[in-house]
C-alpha cells in the first residue's frame, strides 16, 4: 500500500472512530467508570471495532464517493 493511500485510510478511520468513541463514552462513561480499566478498553474495543469496520467506514467510502463525483 502506498503511502498516499495509507494517510487516506488512516484519515478515514479517524473520521469514525473518533466521534464513535467520543458518542460511547458520553452515553456510557458513567456506567463503566466502575470497571477497571482493562474491562473499559474491552468493552469499548469489542463494540467499535465491528461498527467502524461494518458501518462506520462503508458510509463514509459512500460520502466520499458520493461528494466526489459532484
Amino acid at each position: 500500500m502506498k503511502t498516499k493511500a495509507k494517510l487516506i485510510l488512516s484519515l478515514k478511520i479517524w473520521m469514525v472512530i473518533y466521534p464513535s468513541i467520543t458518542l460511547f463514552l458520553f452515553v456510557f462513561g458513567n456506567q463503566l467508570a466502575t470497571v477497571p480499566l482493562y474491562q473499559r478498553t474491552f468493552i469499548l474495543t469489542i463494540s467499535l471495532v465491528p461498527w467502524m469496520m461494518f458501518v462506520g467506514l462503508p458510509f463514509i467510502d459512500y460520502l466520499l464517493h458520493r461528494f466526489l463525483k459532484k
